[in-house]
């Protein structure tokens, strides 16, 4: 999180630390219940709707070089059967634990004159700024870790019918005469040689009803 970020505290899913202290070992817990926002999830596979009610749970406790946030995301996911393509609806509990840093403080918990020096290190860590954390970053991240890749509306999924493309859970029996490709070749010039058969048979009766005529 960069340092010059400005966190907005009426934002649900910004925290504010400073009733925790920069004590180590104090603690704090949180239960909060949010609106989704935007995109959470695997987008166009599954994910929890934008506006949905997100349950949290959340345990602050203060070290020596920040805040050790440890929580639990509970909401109600919806996608669609990689099956069959049916709506489908899912219990997400997400866990997650995140370590936001002072801005002032190195890994040890010392005081450093500029934060942000090492580059490279910044990049990968959060931090608390004026005393609040965004969360956000961090639920994205545990709920698409929680979600499956692969949703299915239930383990014993039939899917779809390959030739027609019905539900096979709607009718466990459906299927489809199966031919096998050497045996229709074969059918199919057993139809070409009838019709021959038939031609010739018409050719001939036609030639005896024209010697029937000259015999006249």
């Amino acid at each position: 999180m960069a340092l010059n970020a400005r966190l907005d505290h009426r934002n649900p899913l910004v925290f504010d630390t400073h009733e925790l202290g920069r004590r180590p070992g104090a603690l704090q817990r949180l239960t909060r219940t949010v609106d989704a926002p935007k995109d959470l999830g695997i987008k166009g596979v599954i994910g929890v709707p934008e506006g949905a009610p997100v349950e949290l749970g959340l345990r602050l406790e203060s070290v020596m070089e920040g805040v050790l946030v440890t929580g639990t995301a509970r909401a109600a996911a919806e996608g669609e059967c990689v099956r069959c393509l049916e709506p489908l609806e899912q219990e997400l509990e997400a866990e997650f634990q995140e370590m936001f840093s002072y801005p002032d403080a190195d890994d040890r918990g010392r005081v450093i004159a500029e934060p942000g020096d090492d580059a490279e290190d910044d990049e990968d860590r959060l931090y608390l700024e004026d005393g609040l954390f965004d969360l956000e970053p961090v639920l994205r991240d545990a709920v698409v870790l929680a979600l499956p890749m692969q949703p299915v509306c239930r383990e014993d999924c039939p899917g779809l019918c390959a030739e027609c493309g019905a539900r096979l859970a709607d009718d466990p029996d459906h299927h489809h005469d199966a031919v096998d490709i050497r045996w229709a070749a074969l059918q199919g010039l057993a139809g070409t040689m009838k019709d021959g058969e038939k031609d010739e048979m018409s050719g001939a009766e036609a030639e005896a009803g024209v010697d029937e005529k000259q015999e006249k």
